[in-house]
């Protein structure tokens, strides 16, 4: 698993869709041709010896457009339309379907970009004959498979979760208006000059790259249990990287990210500007500051830090579907109304919140994939382990999904995080939070202890053929002394493994950050967010990253070379 989160409890808010939802899917000439065609394509395949047991159609349209510079010089543009059509076809029964898992056979797991390309048009007669394509291909693919399915079932040994396949869920009606969506393109190419001329005077600067986005998404669902489904949601994105090379080689990158539902919801230019700035003189101050070493102590994560920190190593240990698999670790599979954080932590998943204080939450949806209603899900609830994250593909103890079925167009639906939120009912203020550590750091006799204060993403594994560790990778660290000075270091990055880790959380500040993401999974790339407050760590692990050998440029920069001529 690797994912990249890019990026603060009060105030919620539920995006108010319901609002805006008409009575009936009956006005969307798209969906009643899904809709027929299904139906005229079940009355044959009910002819057949092995029949559909159910199908669903995931039609996504999606108009993305994008502008990319480089200091400041446009590099690429795009306005693009694609509309892809996701099927899911089961032959055989609820408990042993063609999608039955066989354990040590990768040649059976499919990955990624089989979804049909659909004509753009909205023309009945070339959209059903697609679908009749799609579903025909779907139905002999199913069948060859259950085939294979059965034949190694046979003569592998038995996983240790017998759940069935697949689970039931009630029919769903949800109908949205197609969203409002305006991306000008002219405009951000303008802003983006702006923006990234200011890196040009920046010594051993190594990149400076912005990129901004507009995209509407608009998924349309029907199946066979009756569920007719229009979501219709945009997504607006501005990304700042730059890097600088410090003398001994280390390349280091800083990043800022902004999502928003709204155009109006990405910072204007005087914010941009401003984060512009801080990025440069961050990147001068990591260049000028000291390589650390290895180091085991005490630690606090900042809100956005330990985010990440939880997405990472928690998250994903809950997402369901992979405990199926005989071959993951399965951290939690035993440790249900178990202790796994201290009393004063709860954490849960809620993709139907869609806002928090002055933040657009990404992981929001109102239906997931797999056309089953959101719903918030406790997960841990005052330190003790209650439930996983769950598709409609069951595991032992949880037969049925909560919504969290969810996918990138052309990958098979897998158990996936949305908002992942992390509350405390025991705070501090930050600068208690800092005392605290001071007197960790001293009872343990530490020359200092670590802040961890921004970071860029981070992975885990969960396999049981590795190490089942994880690694975070900040940015902007800091050693706290015994005296309570702060020293700017780089080159760390955050390892460990998640039992030891989570045994160690001590305390918890309220300053609450929020990590909006795009992370990467079996089911693909899904938008995903997730929330937490300032932790004290007693004790952590870091290791020292790579460093480029790369031999620095002979030639100096363009704006450097310039500068020192005049």
């Amino acid at each position: 698993m690797r994912s990249r989160l890019f990026a603060g409890l009060l105030c919620l808010a539920l995006f108010p869709v319901s609002l805006l939802a008409q009575p009936n899917a009956s006005e969307d000439p798209i969906l009643s041709t899904m809709s027929q065609e299904m139906n005229r394509s079940l009355g044959y395949l009910k002819k057949q010896p092995l029949a559909p047991y159910f199908l669903s159609y995931e039609l996504t349209d999606n108009h993305a457009i994008n502008v990319s510079s480089s200091f400041g010089a446009i590099t690429g543009r795009s306005d693009r339309r694609t509309r892809l059509l996701d099927i899911d076809l089961r032959v055989g029964r609820y408990d042993m379907d063609n999608s039955h898992a066989v354990r040590g056979d990768f040649a059976m797991t499919t990955f990624g970009q089989l979804a049909g390309r659909l004509p753009l048009d909205d023309d009945p007669k070339a959209l059903a004959a697609a679908l009749w394509l799609e579903t025909d291909r779907h139905y002999k693919e199913a069948v060859q498979r259950l085939a294979a399915v059965k034949t190694k079932n046979q003569i592998k040994k038995e996983t240790e979760d017998d759940s069935p396949d697949f689970s039931s869920a009630p029919a769903e009606h949800h109908f949205e208006p197609i969203a409002q969506f305006s991306f000008d393109r002219a405009s951000w190419e303008q802003r983006l000059r702006r923006y990234g001329v200011l890196f040009r005077d920046l010594p051993d600067v190594q990149s400076a790259d912005i990129w901004a986005s507009g995209e509407l998404e608009t998924r349309r669902y029907i199946n066979n249990d009756g569920s007719e489904i229009r979501m219709s949601l945009p997504l607006y994105r501005l990304n700042l990287s730059a890097s600088i090379k410090a003398p001994d080689g280390e390349v280091l990158p800083l990043y800022r990210q902004f999502m928003s539902f709204t155009p109006e919801g990405l910072p204007d230019d005087a914010q941009v500007l401003k984060v512009v700035g801080e990025m440069k003189s961050m990147l001068l101050a990591l260049r000028q500051a000291p390589a650390a070493d290895a180091y085991t102590g005490p630690a606090i994560l900042s809100g956005r830090a330990s985010a990440v920190f939880f997405h990472e190593i928690f998250g994903h240990r809950v997402e369901a579907d992979r405990l199926k698999n005989d071959d993951d670790a399965q951290t939690f599979k035993k440790k249900i109304n178990q202790p796994i954080l201290p009393p004063f932590l709860s954490v849960y998943s809620d993709p139907t919140l869609h806002h928090l204080q002055n933040s657009d939450l990404v992981g929001y949806y109102p239906y997931d994939d797999e056309g089953v209603e959101a719903r918030r899900v406790t997960v841990i609830d005052h330190g003790i382990f209650r439930s996983f994250l769950m598709s409609r593909s069951p595991i032992n103890g949880f037969p049925s999904s909560n919504g969290h079925g969810r996918r990138q167009q052309g990958y098979d639906v897998a158990a996936r995080q949305s908002n992942l939120i992390v509350e405390s009912t025991k705070s501090v203020s930050r600068d208690k939070l800092k005392s605290l550590l001071i007197e960790r750091v001293k009872a343990a006799h530490k020359p200092y202890g670590l802040l961890f204060d921004d970071i860029t993403g981070g992975y885990t594994f969960t396999s049981r053929d590795l190490p089942n560790s994880f690694a975070v990778l900040p940015t902007v660290v800091y050693r706290i002394y015994p005296d309570g000075r702060e020293e700017l270091v780089r080159g760390l990055d955050l390892i460990g493994t998640p039992l030891i880790a989570f045994s160690k959380i001590s305390a918890a500040d309220n300053d609450v950050g929020i990590f909006n993401g795009i992370c990467g999974g079996e089911s693909g790339w899904v938008p995903v967010s997730a929330i937490a407050p300032g932790l004290l760590i007693d004790q952590i692990e870091v290791q020292r990253k790579p460093k480029s050998q790369a031999q620095d440029p002979i030639l100096p920069a363009p704006g450097a070379a310039q500068k020192k001529e005049n």
